[in-house]
């Protein structure tokens, strides 16, 4: 159950940060820097999918720590990429959604949730 629960909201990482090539420059993208691009509502969506991850993790019973340092990728993925311009450039590395799938992925197998 959990394993399918995982591969789920890894599914949605994936969705969010990493799911579309740009052709010719091989970089991966989501739909969180293509909706970032929409000023004011953008980044605030994803954001709010950014926190279901989050509380996902919290129902398997993630530890407070990895709850954290997801919570830290998900204010720096918002406040940086609220930035006009190098905000959007910054949500195409960052990829905070990935990061906090691996860090679940890690406690998960550290911890079997």
């Amino acid at each position: 159950m959990m394993d399918r629960r995982l591969k789920r909201l890894e599914g949605l990482a994936r969705l969010l940060d990493s799911r579309f090539r740009i052709p010719g420059l091989g970089i991966r993208v989501g739909l969180d820097a293509v909706i970032g691009l929409i000023p004011g509502i953008g980044d605030m969506a994803m954001g709010l999918v950014s926190v279901y991850l989050v509380t996902q993790a919290l129902a398997m019973g993630s530890r407070k720590r990895v709850i954290a340092q997801m919570l830290a990728n998900i204010g720096i993925d918002f406040i940086i990429g609220a930035i006009p311009v190098i905000g959007d450039i910054f949500d195409i590395g960052f990829k905070a959604n990935n990061r906090n799938i691996a860090l679940l992925k890690r406690d998960y197998a550290r911890h079997r949730l």
